[in-house]
């Protein structure tokens, strides 16, 4: 399956994503943030110590960012979801621009 580049929305000023290799160690299609207000994160793939890829409802382009995790249009998050498995090594690089 080919992967094709999407836009997404990264660690807010404070709250940078991991950047590196990771494995996805824990996956939940319809997860609830325990840290912010229940706020949905639907296809989450968690890969360091809470960080996860999953779905946004907002924009991708509204100012901060995220608390650390790799947000990405609903949409746009069920073809990682369908792509990894649980143990499936993640390489995060980059950063979005201020």
């Amino acid at each position: 399956m080919t992967l094709h580049a999407r836009p997404i929305r990264s660690g807010a000023p404070g709250y940078p994503t991991r950047i590196g290799w990771h494995r996805v160690y824990l996956r939940d299609r319809h997860h609830r943030s325990s840290l912010y207000d229940n706020a949905p994160m639907p296809h989450s793939q968690f890969f360091s110590g809470g960080q996860a890829f999953h779905g946004h409802h907002g924009s991708m382009y509204a100012p901060p960012g995220s608390h650390g995790c790799v947000n990405m249009r609903v949409a746009d998050a069920k073809a990682p979801w369908t792509a990894a498995r649980k143990g499936t090594r993640v390489f995060i690089y980059g950063r979005k621009p201020r």
